[in-house]
């Protein structure tokens, strides 16, 4: 009887003896969602790139530049004599309105009042964040932002809705040097 147990008990030592095993999952997800997401924002910023495009090639008046960021551009007042550009915690004192591709105005400059920003430091939508560091002070430029650069999908849940490239037209006032902190 004895035998029969000790054969019993290194019967069930053995199979506990073994490596766990990795488990399977219960259910397999593709990604089919997200490739499906890629590929609709592709062809959605390509149609907002060949929108603005059509209004570069139609407005002969101005010279637009493209930014390194994926907007557009061009000078109402250049200054050719400064070099300084706003640099991270520089503060800028700048006016702006914003409009859709077809210029309407969504908000204007009197609305929007004069804006105090600390670069890189608030708040701003990407595209004007990006298009402040390109201008100098005394300078007016106009910007030609696809949604990606604007307000993207959420808007700015107010005037401005979903998917909306704009044009925004920035006055950089002033530019202060970031104070540096003595010891």
């Amino acid at each position: 009887m004895r035998i029969l147990l000790c054969i019993l008990g290194l019967l069930f030592l053995f199979p506990s003896c073994k490596t766990p095993e990795a488990r399977k999952p219960v259910s397999i997800k593709s990604g089919s969602f997200i490739d499906e997401s890629i590929n609709r924002n592709k062809q959605l910023a390509a149609k907002e790139e060949a929108r603005i495009q059509r209004i570069i090639n139609q407005d002969t008046s101005n010279s637009y530049i493209t930014s390194e960021g994926g907007f557009w551009y061009f000078y109402n007042t250049k200054d050719t004599v400064s070099t300084r550009t706003p640099r991270f915690g520089d503060i800028v004192n700048f006016n702006y309105n914003v409009q859709d591709l077809n210029g309407n105005t969504i908000y204007s400059k009197k609305e929007l009042d004069t804006i105090t920003y600390y670069i890189d430091k608030e708040e701003l939508f990407l595209g004007l964040r990006e298009g402040l560091k390109l201008m100098k002070a005394g300078e007016t430029v106009t910007f030609l932002f696809p949604s990606y650069q604007a307000y993207g999908y959420y808007g700015d849940d107010n005037k401005i809705g979903t998917n909306i490239p704009l044009k925004t037209t920035v006055t950089l006032n002033t530019i202060t040097k970031e104070s540096t902190k003595e010891n």
